[in-house]
């Protein structure tokens, strides 16, 4: 005789195992789509190169391991899906820590003295605008909108 409380167990089991699998690729997915700003780590001179061929500014963010306010910008900021959407596509974005590397020569270059500081850089490199500080979303677009009027 088959047991009736194994019967009416095993569909509610395969609805919640269905339930559960596409709970995790809903999340998943909205994971991989989540919009934010795509940052290079080529060398300067590269990009450089890059933004001459493509005729498009160049964004840096220089930043410091141990600075708060750096790490507030990529946790929110550099995730504004409205930011995002514009600095991919008007901007190459280039992050470069001011303590290593080829950073430590341009920091000085630009006279660095803050951070986070937020440059818009023309593609030949001369520095049109310079932000010093955290900057929300919406900061961030009008220093954008309003680098590429100047």
């Amino acid at each position: 005789m088959k047991n009736p409380l194994f019967n009416n167990r095993l569909p509610a089991f395969f609805v919640m195992l269905v339930f559960m699998l596409c709970s995790i690729q809903a999340v998943a997915q909205q994971q991989a789509v989540a919009p934010e700003i795509k940052f290079t780590t080529q060398q300067y001179e590269q990009v450089l190169a890059a933004a001459k061929l493509t005729h498009k500014l160049i964004f840096v963010d220089a930043f410091a391991t141990w600075c708060g306010p750096c790490r507030q910008l990529k946790k929110t900021t550099f995730k504004d899906p409205e930011a995002a959407a514009y600095f991919n596509t008007h901007f190459i974005n280039y992050s470069m820590d001011v303590e290593k590397g080829e950073g430590v020569t341009l920091a000085k270059g630009w006279q660095i003295d803050g951070l986070p500081t937020l440059l818009i850089l023309d593609e030949n490199g001369k520095v049109l605008a310079t932000h010093t500080g955290y900057v929300d979303g919406k900061g961030l677009m009008e220093f954008a909108q309003e680098a590429k009027t100047n």
